[in-house]
């Protein structure tokens, strides 16, 4: 096979548009205002007196101070600079000084809460739900366990991404005692399934006794969210354990990160106890196979140049990220100038 050209995959100067996570939600408390970076751009995640988060730019558009300095009063943000306050759509409410706000407004973007984090989208309108774990009910979120380091990776997102479908890696790096296959099937153009399509083999005594678990294929499965954010599902078939990965890339071109544990919810003390356990379990799987890949992530420089055939899976993915719509989304200007996608403060609030 050929090099492979990329588009939007891998690239430092666009992403695909989605949702992409924030901060977790224990880590914003009510009236909390926090600095974010998502994607190269400054922003200021703050939570309402009424609970709800939201996630603006991070500068006044009157004369640039940072948000991160303000104050939380009932379901607005106070500017600490000027005081000027903004309400829950970015709009100027208040201007102390005069009798009436100014038509102004700061940028604010769609924000959601789901499995203990905040969310936000990288676009206009949200095209599509938040991130889910595929065999949990969309209703029942299940029991959930924040991972609560940050991890970093001096590589790219899409390239962490695809190492969940490498088939080869398992059995280099990892051991595995297994061969797997990674079949693909879209679910819609933001999110792409890959499962396991092989089950144990049975010429070897470790193939004959997973067979005793598993009707088919040995249960291992992705599911992609916007190239960014991943779900692992494995286990038995009586028992299936959930990580999700959620990713975001920062200045200098690498990975920032955060694991999400997922179990479905059982309700009463023993159910509850139960899920404790398999979150914990669930946590030394994911540690297990997040070590042995550190070192290749920390000295990785990506250049896909001879694929062959058991990087079918990993093609795929690619072909899907660069399908996705690209986000608009650029770095914040330095001050003094205007980014393309903003108007100068003084255009956009008049007396």
């Amino acid at each position: 096979m050929s090099s492979v050209a990329h588009g939007t995959f891998n690239a430092t100067d666009r992403f695909a548009i989605g949702w992409y996570w924030v901060v977790g939600s224990d880590e914003l408390p009510r009236r909390g205002v926090q600095r974010v970076r998502v994607q190269g751009r400054e922003l200021v995640v703050w939570r309402g007196e009424d609970g709800v988060a939201h996630v603006v730019d991070a500068y006044c558009p009157h004369m640039g101070a940072h948000l991160q300095d303000g104050q939380v009063e009932g379901d607005g943000l106070r500017c600490f600079f000027h005081a000027w306050k903004f309400g829950p759509d970015g709009a100027c409410v208040d201007v102390p000084c005069q009798p009436k706000p100014v038509r102004a407004r700061v940028k604010t973007w769609p924000t959601v809460e789901r499995y203990g984090m905040v969310w936000v989208w990288t676009g206009e309108t949200p095209t599509h739900d938040p991130v889910c774990v595929p065999d949990l009910d969309v209703a029942d979120r299940g029991d959930v366990r924040l991972v609560p380091e940050t991890f970093e990776k001096r590589c790219h997102p899409n390239v962490m991404m695809i190492n969940a479908i490498d088939a080869q890696h398992f059995n280099s790096v990892h051991n595995l005692p297994a061969r797997l296959h990674m079949a693909r099937s879209d679910v819609s153009v933001n999110a792409v399934n890959f499962a396991n399509d092989i089950p144990p083999r049975e010429d070897t005594w470790f193939g004959r006794f997973l067979r005793r678990f598993y009707a088919g294929p040995i249960t291992y499965t992705l599911r992609y969210w916007f190239g960014h954010t991943g779900c692992v599902t494995l286990g038995p078939d009586f028992l299936h354990f959930h990580i999700v990965f959620a990713l975001r890339g920062n200045d200098a071109g690498g990975t920032e990160g955060r694991t999400l544990l997922v179990t479905r919810h059982r309700p009463g003390l023993f159910g509850q106890a139960f899920s404790g356990v398999l979150l914990a379990l669930t946590k030394v799987v994911g540690d297990y196979f997040a070590q042995g890949d550190t070192k290749v992530f920390q000295t990785i420089r990506f250049d896909f140049q001879t694929p062959i055939g058991a990087d079918q899976a990993i093609l795929g993915f690619i072909q899907h990220y660069d399908a996705q719509p690209a986000a608009a989304w650029g770095t914040w200007a330095p001050l003094g100038t205007a980014s393309s996608d903003e108007r100068p403060a003084h255009e956009a609030a008049t007396a």
